[in-house]
């Protein structure tokens, strides 16, 4: 009896099923979506292998097409085909997951949200995971799956982990949190509108984020009935709200409503730092957003209870702000402009770094990931200025080199780092 035999003979007993018995009961129907729940997941197991033997039998290739095109014109949706061909490269190293999957306990989305967290892991590990590691991984999502976690929750358990990786690595910056591949792009439409696209960092996506909550959140029509605008269209609104606000901001800052970002730190675990919305950061960063005003850190215990709100002198006052203005200038590593930089701790205000002009400086955005990411260092040198200390990989010798308003010095003027 062939394989077409046997799903025929599944067809059709599942074709002859009838939901709509008179005698059907509250349990029986539940038992029977139970039953057809582990129906699901061995189809979606079974696509998956399939897949697989349709890329090792080039069956599309033959022909011209990628798999992928392949299983789009048979009548899966682009998603589920996606899903499949990440599932067919990934089960073959993953036996434990497969085995699972071979017993229909766990679906299709589940078992490929652990896969996508395997290899996130592994791309944020400087060196190839091995079998013993993966085991570790691929045990430790499967247990979040068998607690109640969607596919989504295992994803951000995965970031966590992956985080958690990097971390362990010198320089390792996880990919959420590398500004560096930070894209947006636009293109006027063909209908003149303007369509964009974005894929931003951990730190930017939380910004915005929280100002699509802030300024897209549901308000009643003038009757008092619900919004009547799509998801879609308020997020659209939104994004105009926030175009308008820096517009103005400039102007009169002090109307500029402001939004909200936390980032909650776990008291007994810090390397396991999140977001409200974008979810785990590695400590590196965590460092660098409790110098950035427009975040509230948030430390809480075991049970996820807040034991403090922030931290008295946390950010730098106006006063103490024009003060690094009139020293700094402007960025010191990169000469951005004073008013885009953030007043960094040289010493992390998370390691009780004191909030004063002998342990601040001026860095933008973009130089601050790379003081908290990259190997520089910033020292105040015995001229009460900022003085940045390169990675190795920048200069082997890691001389000091001046802040950017100050490179006209000599290094026959070079203070000795602190």
């Amino acid at each position: 009896m062939s394989i077409i035999d046997d799903i025929s003979d599944i067809s059709d007993a599942v074709h002859r099923l009838r939901v709509d018995d008179d005698d059907m009961t509250g349990p029986l129907a539940f038992d029977a979506m139970r039953a057809l729940l582990k129906l699901r997941n061995l189809i979606d197991h079974h696509a998956a292998a399939l897949t697989a033997a349709l890329e090792r039998l080039r069956v599309a290739k033959d022909h011209g097409r990628s798999t992928r095109e392949l299983l789009t014109v048979m009548g899966f949706a682009p998603s589920v085909t996606q899903r499949y061909i990440r599932i067919a490269g990934a089960l073959a190293l993953l036996p434990t997951l497969a085995a699972h999957a071979t017993d229909g306990v766990i679906s299709g989305e589940h078992v490929d949200a652990i896969v996508r967290g395997v290899e996130h892991i592994g791309k944020r590990s400087p060196e190839p995971i091995d079998d013993t590691q993966r085991l570790n991984y691929v045990t430790d999502l499967l247990g979040q799956h068998f607690s109640g976690a969607t596919p989504a929750e295992i994803v951000d358990r995965a970031r966590t982990l992956g985080n958690l990786v990097a971390d362990d690595t010198d320089g390792g910056v996880p990919a959420a949190e590398d500004r560096s591949i930070n894209t947006l792009t636009k293109h006027k439409t063909t209908d003149g509108r303007i369509h964009v696209e974005a894929d931003l960092d951990v730190e930017v996506g939380e910004k915005f984020q929280a100002a699509m909550e802030r300024h897209g959140a549901p308000r009643p029509e003038p009757d008092g009935s619900p919004d009547a605008r799509s998801t879609e269209r308020r997020l659209a609104d939104a994004l105009e709200t926030v175009l308008d606000i820096a517009a103005a901001g400039g102007n009169d800052a002090a109307m500029v409503p402001r939004t909200h970002v936390l980032l909650t730190i776990p008291a007994d675990s810090p390397t396991e730092s999140s977001l409200e919305y974008m979810g785990s950061v590695t400590p590196a960063t965590m460092n660098r957003l409790a110098c950035d005003p427009t975040i509230t850190p948030l430390l809480v215990d075991g049970e996820t209870v807040p034991l403090d709100v922030g931290r008295d002198k946390r950010l730098f006052t106006p006063a103490q702000r024009k003060a690094l203005y009139i020293r700094d200038r402007c960025c010191i590593k990169c000469g951005a402009p004073a008013e885009r930089c953030h007043a960094h701790h040289i010493d992390h205000w998370s390691d009780g770094g004191d909030t004063c002009l002998e342990n601040g400086c001026l860095l933008c955005p973009s130089c601050h990931a790379d003081i908290h990411h990259n190997g520089w260092k910033v020292f105040i040198g015995a001229d009460h200025h900022a003085w940045l200390i390169p990675p190795s990989t920048v200069d082997p010798h890691r001389r000091p080199v001046p802040s950017y308003n100050r490179r006209t010095l000599t290094l026959d003027n070079l203070p000795t780092a602190a």
